[in-house]
C-alpha cells in the first residue's frame, strides 16, 4: 500500500480534557529562563490545568472508514509509535489512512505533547523512565541485552542497534498514578470525536477495555493488540454491543510475565462473551505470522497484522 500517496481533506489537532488546580501558599522564586537574559519573579500560586491529552487528526480523502479509528499507545510511549518504525518505515497511521480511515493519534495525560502540568504534585508518585536494557527482556525482544544483540530465532523486530537506539529515544517517563485522569481524557477524546474505532497497545488496551465499558455508544469496535490489562468484571455485560478483536504476538510461553497477562485476558473475552459479546481473539503464531514481538506495530510485519485487522473491520461492516 504504501506506492500509493496520501490526499488528506483534513489535518489537525487539539487537546481535550483538563481539570482547574488552585495552588496557594507557595513561596515565589527567581528564575532566569534563557542564559545571559534577565532573570523573572515566578510566583506558583494561581490556577493550573492538570490532565490535558493531545490529539492530532488526518482525514483522507475518500473516506472509507465508517466512524474514525483511534490509535492509543502503552505504557512509556507517546502517539508518535504509530506514526513510523524504528528503522524507519511507515507506521499504522499511514497503514489505516491509506485504507480510508480516519485516524485519530494522541499522546496520553503525561505523555508527549500532552505534557505533565503538575502531575507529580497532584497524583503523586515517581515516573517510571526506561533503560536502554529494560525493554529488551520485557518486550521479548532476545535474551541477555541490546549491547549483546541477541535475539529470538525469527524475530521480527528491527533489533539492530541504531534502530534499537531510535526505539528507545522514543520512550518518554510514565506514572503509574494518573490513570483516573487518562482514562477522563479519553472519555474526552471520544466525545470529541464521537463514535469510533480504538485500535490500543499494551497499556491502551486496558484504557480501552475501560472506555468502552463507561461509553458503549462511543466505541464501535475494540482492537487490542497485547492488551496489559482488562476492564472489570463488574461492568462486563456494558461490552456485549461491542465486537473485541484481541491480538498476540510471538515468544510469550517462556517469558516471565506474559503467559499471566495472556491468560488473564483470555478469562476476560470469555466472561465477556459469557454475558453475549463477541471476542475474536488471534494468536499470530499460531496464524502461521511468527516472530513478532510486543511491538507487533513497529515490527517488520506490521503490514501483514494490519491487513489482519483490516479484514477483521471490514467483516464487521465498518469499513465501505
Amino acid at each position: 500500500m504504501t506506492e500509493t500517496p496520501i490526499a488528506l481533506a483534513r489535518w489537525a489537532s487539539f487537546h481535550v480534557a483538563g481539570r482547574e488546580v488552585v495552588v496557594a501558599g507557595q513561596p515565589p522564586r527567581e528564575v532566569t529562563f534563557t542564559p545571559g537574559s534577565a532573570p523573572a519573579r515566578i510566583d506558583p500560586n494561581g490556577t493550573y490545568l492538570v490532565g490535558g491529552m493531545y490529539a492530532q487528526v488526518m482525514e483522507p480523502a475518500p473516506k472509507r472508514g465508517a466512524v474514525p479509528l483511534m490509535l492509543w499507545h502503552g505504557g512509556g510511549l507517546t502517539g508518535a509509535c504509530w506514526e513510523t518504525t524504528p528503522d524507519g518505515r511507515e507506521g499504522w497511521q499511514h497503514f489505516f489512512l491509506r485504507a480510508g480511515w480516519e485516524v485519530v493519534v494522541s499522546d496520553a495525560v503525561e505523555r508527549g505533547r500532552s505534557g505533565w502540568m503538575r502531575i507529580p504534585e497532584e497524583t503523586g508518585g515517581v515516573p517510571v523512565t526506561l533503560t536502554l536494557e529494560n525493554p529488551w527482556e520485557r518486550f521479548r525482544i532476545g535474551p541477555g541485552t541490546p549491547q549483546e544483540g541477541r535475539v529470538f530465532e525469527g524475530q521480527q523486530f528491527p533489533a539492530d542497534a541504531a534502530s534499537w537506539r531510535n526505539f528507545i529515544l522514543g520512550c518518554v517517563p510514565r506514572f503509574t498514578t494518573t490513570d483516573a485522569l487518562t482514562l477522563e481524557a479519553y472519555g474526552a477524546l471520544l466525545g470529541r470525536v464521537g463514535p469510533s474505532v480504538v485500535v490500543a497497545h499494551s497499556q491502551g488496551g486496558f484504557f480501552a477495555w475501560r472506555a468502552a465499558q463507561e461509553w458503549p455508544d462511543m466505541v464501535r469496535a475494540l482492537v487490542l493488540v497485547e492488551p496489559a490489562s482488562t476492564g472489570l468484571a463488574e461492568k462486563v455485560a456494558a461490552l456485549a454491543g461491542i465486537p473485541v478483536l484481541m491480538i498476540y504476538g510471538d515468544f510469550i510461553e517462556g517469558d516471565a510475565r506474559w503467559p499471566t497477562i495472556r491468560a488473564r485476558g483470555l478469562d476476560f473475552a470469555a466472561a465477556v462473551r459469557a454475558a453475549g459479546g463477541q471476542v475474536d481473539v488471534v494468536d499470530l503464531p499460531a496464524q502461521g505470522i511468527r516472530g513478532n514481538s510486543h511491538m507487533i506495530m513497529m515490527d517488520r510485519n506490521s503490514d501483514q497484522v494490519a491487513g489482519l485487522v483490516q479484514g477483521w473491520l471490514a467483516g464487521r461492516g465498518l469499513w465501505r
